[in-house]
């Protein structure tokens, strides 16, 4: 029963997340970014967020700096939009595996584009 609690208290953290992400201003922030997930511990001292960003490797990077930069700022927004008794700590991670299914779904068609050209399909 535990369990469904604390899904529950991570979904609406990556609402919140995505929401104050989203409003934020900050120009080193790629507009293309998403809070695919949020893992708080069960005591609500650390949250792990994981962040896709589709953009170029170097704004990936600074958007997960600026991100961890901002976490005070981030953190003070969430406390004021949910009603925790007590606000984790953030820990904004890079996710790529959007990026990594996208490289695998390329490699697959690539390989059937090769089996329909040599002939070797079994259809």
């Amino acid at each position: 029963m535990a369990s469904v609690r604390y899904d529950r208290i991570n979904e609406e953290i990556r609402k919140a997340l995505s929401e104050i992400i989203r409003d934020m201003k900050d120009p080193r922030i790629s507009p293309l970014t998403t809070v695919m997930r949020a893992e708080a511990t069960n005591d609500l001292k650390q949250c792990k967020v994981l962040i896709s960003v589709y953009d170029d490797d170097y704004r990936r990077a600074e958007t997960v700096a600026q991100l961890n930069r901002a976490e005070g700022f981030i953190a003070r927004e969430v406390g004021r939009r949910i009603d925790l008794r007590r606000i984790p700590e953030f820990k904004f991670i890079l996710d790529d595996s959007i990026e990594y299914s996208v490289r695998i779904s390329q490699i697959i068609d690539r390989l059937n584009d090769e089996r329909k050209d040599t002939g070797d399909g079994n259809d």
